[in-house]
């Protein structure tokens, strides 16, 4: 497993790629660093309609199942391996005449990773919400519709896809950065072709979970006790007799209640054992004491927005310094981006580094100018920032963007959550008070950086399975518009039919970490709840601490919780947490009964899970939308 980011919009794949913290593939080639794997059979089918077609049909899928999955727990699912699964696994079903070649799954992969990442890109489970919440507080911001988020997310994640053509040169070809998750995926996609029954078994196990999740939440909705158990109905025993309040009602009132939940336990197969163990320690520290001391003392008021308002403070603290550290302790790295780094070598000139294949400076330079001619247009007219703010953005997000990318593949973590507050700093001393420039300003930086560490992770598979670079762009940018077309009119639904961050099974705990910083840019410390100030500064020591320890005494490493997660369960319910932890539970009893297994079908096991329940709740959101009632009278949409 590879490291967590420290961004709360993780893409989780990367972490259960097969080889993702080493290289190696399901079924190791003789050179597991080897630069290219595969040479493509003279003019071998590529950028064919049914590759693109499938790419962003399958890439559309996990953008829309982002929403439900990002909004619940700030993390995400990229699409680049889910469509490389399902995609080969269909054409060898199918058998058509011409067969779907390896290079057309590289487009098919490159095309569901370009339209998987649209929900974080375009700040759906970020900035967007958190300018909805800043609404809803009543805060002087801007507010918008279908059509000016769609143009949003083209323009910042069009940005990020034209940052990465220039530095492939630089960091794949003559550098030949590892980019882990892209190198696996490589190995993967070369490996499902070689054993296709495996291919096939994979896919059947993916859809077949899916589809149990999917039928257990729609049960769900209309029998909300088999997913959520009405523990506060039991009476016995009490906290005394003063009290005279059960043990399961305290516990329920605090959000430790037992929660059925396959997308839960689909994450917890992917974000591991120290990662889930991390969530259910902070959530037990946070909604078993700090939040009910707080109450207690009567500094969790009413007033404030209660005990979950008041423990999301020290909770964004910890995130956003286990960022902020993670980048500092990256400095070499950032160092490296503008020194240059040393000679890798003789390059292995290959027929995809021919010319007709590279993309002309012309593309992208023009490219790279129309992208920002509409941001600066929709930053202006949608959010009113002020167009040399925007170009300061984007200036800002084309260097982030090439740490972001070295980071990538170097380490195969993104820090574009540290990125993002570094920037918010930025703006926040540029336009003083100004929120909405403060986190939309942001947000480019972020799409950008996001998008071009996708862009690159799939160069550097491209390069080693001799695909051309220059119809990886044409696929990047078809998945990213496909991605956008359906995310963002998800995204509204959701936001129609719920209280985004407000209600508990929606927290959006991304959302609130943009929110929180910009307000105590804007406002000061003086806003805050009271007393919340010294919870900040112990949650910011915490989440340094966190990063330090580590790297001070190495063995602590896998004994330490992960800063991020630990802070992440200040602002979730603990009873998300808690059930990503039985779902890591499980599946360690899994591998270790079994362990081939395991590897072989985890990340199909929990996609499956996610993908059902996650498409399931797009479902329900418009079952809660037109009234339908459960069985139980109300509606399901908790």
């Amino acid at each position: 497993m590879a490291e967590e980011t420290n961004e709360p919009e993780r893409d989780l794949t990367a972490d259960y790629l097969p080889g993702a913290k080493t290289g190696e593939p399901e079924a190791a080639p003789e050179d597991p660093d080897a630069e290219v794997i595969y040479t493509p059979e003279p003019n071998e089918r590529q950028l064919t309609p049914r590759a693109l077609i499938t790419g962003c049909v399958l890439g559309a899928v996990v953008a829309a199942m982002n929403i439900s999955f990002g909004l619940r727990t700030g993390w995400s699912i990229g699409g680049s391996l889910i469509a490389a699964i399902l995609g080969i696994a269909f054409f060898l079903i199918l058998k058509p005449r011409i067969p779907f070649s390896r290079l057309e799954a590289n487009i098919t992969q490159t095309t569901g990773s370009g339209a998987g990442t649209m929900a974080s890109a375009a700040g759906l489970l970020s900035a967007i919400p958190a300018m909805n919440l800043l609404a809803d507080e009543g805060r002087d911001v801007p507010t918008f519709g279908y059509m000016e988020l769609t143009l949003w997310g083209l323009s910042v994640a069009f940005l990020g896809v034209f940052f990465a053509v220039p530095l492939r040169r630089q960091l794949v070809v003559q550098e030949k950065l590892r980019f882990p998750t892209g190198t696996a995926t490589a190995h993967t996609l070369m490996s499902m072709f070689a054993k296709g029954d495996e291919a096939i078994q994979k896919a059947r196990v993916l859809l077949w979970f899916a589809g149990g999740a999917a039928a257990f939440s729609l049960a769900a909705y209309f029998v909300p006790q088999i997913e959520a158990w009405p523990i506060e109905e039991i009476s016995w025993p009490t906290l005394g007799e003063a009290a005279g309040v059960s043990v399961f009602a305290w516990l329920a009132g605090h959000t430790f209640t037992v929660y059925v939940s396959p997308l839960m336990y689909g994450a917890g197969v992917l974000i591991g054992i120290r990662v889930a163990a991390s969530l259910s320690l902070g959530a037990v520290v946070a909604w078993g004491f700090v939040g009910p001391y707080a109450d207690a003392q009567g500094w969790a008021t009413e007033a404030s927005g209660g005990m979950s308002k008041w423990i999301l403070w020290p909770g964004v603290a910890i995130m956003v310094s286990d960022g902020l550290t993670s980048l500092a302790l990256s400095w070499k790295t950032i160092v490296r981006t503008f020194t240059g780094a040393k000679d890798s070598g003789p390059v292995k000139e290959t027929e995809a580094d021919a010319m007709p294949h590279q993309i002309p400076n012309a593309i992208w330079v023009g490219g790279l100018a129309l992208a920002t001619l509409c941001t600066v247009t929709i930053a202006q007219l949608v959010f009113d920032i002020a167009w040399w703010l925007t170009l300061v953005g984007v200036a800002m997000s084309s260097v982030l963007a090439m740490i972001a990318t070295r980071s990538t593949g170097e380490t195969d973590i993104n820090p574009i959550g540290a990125m993002g507050k570094v920037t918010q700093l930025v703006f926040g001393a540029l336009s003083p008070g100004v929120l909405s420039t403060n986190i939309m300003g942001a947000a480019i930086t972020s799409a950008g950086a996001s998008q071009a560490g996708d862009m690159m992770q799939d160069l550097k598979t491209g390069r080693m399975l001799g695909a051309s670079p220059r119809r990886q762009l044409v696929a990047q940018l078809v998945g990213v518009g496909a991605g956008v077309l359906v995310a963002v009119p998800i995204f509204v639904l959701f936001d129609s039919a719920y209280d985004i961050g407000v209600d508990p099974t929606m927290p959006a705990p991304a959302a609130h970490s943009w929110k929180a910083m910009a307000v105590i840019l804007a406002d000061g410390f003086g806003a805050l709840p009271p007393n919340a100030t010294w919870a900040i500064g112990l949650g910011a020591a915490f989440g340094v601490l966190m990063r330090l320890l580590p790297r001070m005494i190495p063995t602590a490493k896998n004994v330490l919780p992960s800063g991020l997660a630990f802070g992440i369960a200040f602002i979730v319910p603990a009873f998300y947490s808690l059930a990503m932890l039985v779902g890591a539970v499980l599946f360690q009893i899994w591998k270790h009964r079994k362990p081939g297994a395991a590897e072989k079908l985890g990340f199909a096991v929990a996609s499956g899970l996610i993908a059902g329940d996650g498409l399931m709740g797009i479902v329900k959101a418009g079952l809660t939308l037109l009234g339908v009632e459960t069985l139980t009278g109300g509606d399901g949409g908790h």
